[in-house]
């Protein structure tokens, strides 16, 4: 299968609770970057994230096998540091191949749980 996708995506909305109404990691508030590799090589992925009152956190660096997805959870991000709860903030993702980004995010702050999804922005 050809490579799919493009090499830099765009998710201007981004925010993760700070709070859950589970305790379960599965059912915690999360925001998560869902990222396809169709192609033949690993994809060597960054992650940088943007705010409205300091300088940009990142690189966060990953890699998504060859014909493989990786769903990658904002909040286990931890290098170069934690990503902020209740904090409102963009993310730009650059690839040195071609991929698809899709961006989730579930809050489960209240027991009616709030989950949505939507595809990033291919930004070239």
């Amino acid at each position: 299968m050809a490579a799919v996708g493009r090499t830099c995506w765009v998710i201007a909305e981004g925010y993760i609770p700070g709070a859950s109404s589970m305790d379960t990691h599965a059912m915690e508030s999360h925001e998560t970057a869902c990222i396809l590799n169709a192609g033949e090589r690993d994809a060597h992925v960054s992650l940088t994230l943007f705010f409205a009152d300091r300088d940009p956190a990142g690189p966060y660096r990953l890699v998504v096998p060859a014909k493989r997805t990786r769903h990658v959870r904002f909040n286990d991000l931890t290098d170069p540091e934690r990503v902020p709860r209740d904090t409102d903030y963009s993310s730009v993702i650059e690839s040195d191949v071609p991929v698809v980004v899709q961006h989730t995010r579930l809050d489960s702050r209240h027991e009616a749980l709030a989950l949505l999804s939507t595809m990033a922005f291919p930004a070239e």
